[in-house]
């Protein structure tokens, strides 16, 4: 981190929670946002100062739902470590401990303003493991990490169904789907109340579930899957996350009276499956009319992770508002990993992972010009190359 304090000064500012301020400024001290106003705010005689004049200046952009850095881009299998399909209950294991920071899409999201990320196991599993909230920019995870774990990742629908069916085991049905996650959360709340000698780590994981510290985040696409969803999170009193949530727009008033948000995502794919086939860029506007927290996700690499804002713009062209269409790709996802103290809107006392855009990054036409993490630039736009 840079300990001469930076200024940026100039641009379009843009909080998220709070006004726009044109000619604005926004000073960072130790890694953090010390103060944002007008033109009239003193900037300290030793500061850095960055002119944003004719830029907008924002938050970091946030993807609550990817596989960056264990679905590694051009890796092939030797860099898929996202998915442990071997066995229906795997709440043990982590992400964390599959994130390679070398990925190439790391810096992609940089340049793309993604300055942020929740990475999920995959969902070949009922009940997969263990999700991470963590920056997209760093030698190692571990100075990466913002929560580890976020949340307890979970499938219903197809995914499960194949994986074990294919090889004729249990779950091979969506009832059988369901009845492997009864269990396993049937069997962490003897675990809780009778704690026995010896530790079990997916007993563990799902205790932390069953304690609310961390949520159960629903794979799920379906109507009648995200039902039981809502099914099975009222017999057992955790919170519930939606991930994917395609045909979510059917239960919307119901997911918005229980306060459940969805993680939306990914939207510019083909319907390459059946649970797929009511996939609609006018869910998110539909969601968000309803009182539903919306984030918007890519499930990188499924859609690269610097195509996110492109994925709000095409829902803002059928519907969302433009403002929520921001907090959908910054303070919402922030809050839903759990982080929103710390990332997801320019807020004094929050970390300085800002970028600079040309204009308004609801525009496809604009683009990242600088990027910073901890007040620390890691990204500047160098029309002939990328400069890291």
């Amino acid at each position: 981190m840079d300990s001469q304090p930076l200024a940026v000064i100039g641009g379009r500012v843009v909080p998220v929670r709070g006004p726009v301020i044109d000619g604005g400024v926004v000073l960072v001290a130790d890694g953090r946002i010390s103060a944002i106003g007008d033109a009239g705010l003193p900037i300290p005689s030793n500061a850095r100062v960055v002119d944003a004049t004719g830029r907008w200046v924002l938050p970091g952009i946030v993807d609550a739902h990817s596989h960056i850095g264990t679905l590694e881009d051009g890796a092939g299998w030797a860099g898929d470590d996202h998915d442990e399909s071997t066995d229906p209950v795997t709440a043990r294991i982590r992400a964390l401990d599959a994130i390679n920071p070398a990925d190439p899409a790391m810096r992609d999201a940089v340049a793309g303003g993604v300055l942020a990320v929740g990475v999920n196991p995959g969902s070949s599993n009922p009940i997969g493991g263990q999700s991470i909230a963590l920056r997209t920019h760093g030698a190692t995870v571990d100075e990466m990490v913002l929560a580890a774990p976020c949340g307890l990742k979970s499938a219903l629908g197809e995914n499960p169904k194949k994986a074990y069916g294919d090889k004729h085991r249990l779950p091979s049905t969506r009832m059988g789907t369901a009845a492997v996650i009864r269990q396993a959360l049937t069997r962490a709340r003897a675990y809780l109340a009778h704690p026995p000698e010896s530790t079990d780590l997916d007993l563990e994981a799902i205790a932390m579930v069953l304690r609310r510290e961390i949520p159960w985040r629903q794979h799920v696409h379906r109507t009648d899957d995200i039902a039981t969803a809502l099914r099975i999170a009222d017999e057992f009193g955790y919170r519930l996350v939606i991930d994917h949530g395609t045909e979510a727009a059917g239960l919307a008033a119901e997911l918005a009276a229980r306060g459940i948000p969805v993680i939306l995502g990914p939207l510019i794919v083909a319907r390459s499956k059946n649970e797929l086939r009511n996939r609609s860029l006018r869910t998110a506007g539909i969601l968000a009319a309803a009182g539903v927290k919306v984030a918007i996700a890519t499930d990188h690499p499924v859609v690269p992770v610097q195509f996110l804002p492109y994925q709000a713009a095409l829902a803002v062209r059928d519907g969302l508002d433009p403002t929520v269409a921001l907090e959908a790709l910054t303070i919402n996802p922030a809050e839903i990993l759990g982080v929103a103290d710390r990332i997801g809107s320019l807020e004094p006392g929050k970390e300085a992972n800002l970028c600079i855009w040309t204009g308004d990054p609801l525009d496809v036409m604009q683009r990242v010009e600088a990027a910073y993490v901890g007040g620390h630039e890691v990204y500047r736009h160098n029309p002939t190359m990328e400069q890291w």
